[in-house]
């Protein structure tokens, strides 16, 4: 298991600033989130694959900031929109090949999305396919306001791809729609294969490693007894701490239990 941290966790900054903050705490391991298309292309594609080589960074994912459209384009039944979002998401594969990055989250069709299960499994090995070329595997994010924020669902949805499906769990989306994190280890067991990681407690579900009550060593547990060997990155919202040393804390206090547990 790997640990790091994703740039959305200093979002506002903006993304090549964020990637360079990381660099200079020392945070080697890194989830590029890209808030605008500019950030494909031109001087700030090139200032952020230069960040990375300078810090030797190990880029682990990418996640788009595009997830809002993919219930109206890529699981739309007008196929002029899936035909857009193909487009405009291998672009982000592109720039994922070249920052390194293997995975590519996903979010999905909203929970309202008028998208049988048939199609929906149809359309994410579409572009599970589609990523593939570029050496990447699309990875499903478990978001409360989502289909993929259920259990029963990406089940369902991990039958029906037979065994392609793979996912990212997050914990405090887990927490948010009624679940403990251990249940979507145990029901999707080795099909996870990276982790959005935060603390949390009863009066709030997005903190600081540490800051909360979660039971990681539980989760460690269950996600080795399924061979998770993948990467843990921490992500917060701005709101949820006070000063950047908490990430780098944060990062170190998981480690902590990783070797504990190990």
């Amino acid at each position: 298991m790997i640990t790091g941290v994703s740039s959305a966790s200093l979002y506002p900054l903006e993304t090549e600033r964020a990637v360079q903050m990381l660099g200079e705490l020392g945070v080697r391991n890194i989830e590029i989130f890209v808030n605008d298309s500019s950030e494909l292309h031109g001087d700030i594609r090139r200032e952020i694959i230069s960040c990375i080589k300078k810090y030797g960074m190990n880029i682990v994912s990418v996640h788009p900031f595009a997830s809002p459209l993919e219930t109206h384009f890529l699981f739309s039944d007008y196929k002029r929109r899936v035909e857009t979002i193909m487009g405009i998401y291998r672009e982000f594969f592109g720039f994922a090949r070249e920052a390194g990055a293997k995975i590519f989250v996903l979010h999905g069709a909203y929970k309202g999305a008028r998208c049988s299960d048939e199609e929906y499994a149809e359309r994410y090995l579409m572009i599970s396919d589609a990523a593939a070329e570029y050496g990447l595997t699309v990875a499903l994010e478990n978001v409360h306001y989502c289909k993929s924020g259920s259990v029963e669902f990406l089940e369902k949805l991990q039958s029906a791809c037979y065994g392609r499906a793979k996912f990212v769990l997050d914990i405090k989306q887990a927490v948010r729609a009624g679940y403990d994190p251990k249940d979507f280890v145990k029901a999707l067991g080795g099909d996870i294969i990276h982790l959005h990681v935060s603390d949390n407690r009863p009066d709030a579900d997005c903190l600081p490693i540490g800051m909360g009550t979660y039971d990681f060593s539980g989760l460690l547990r269950d996600l080795k007894s399924v061979g998770f060997d993948g990467s843990m990155v921490l992500e917060l919202y701005r709101r949820n701490y006070t000063e950047y040393s908490n990430l780098t804390n944060s990062i170190n206090a998981l480690e902590n239990i990783i070797k504990a547990n190990s």
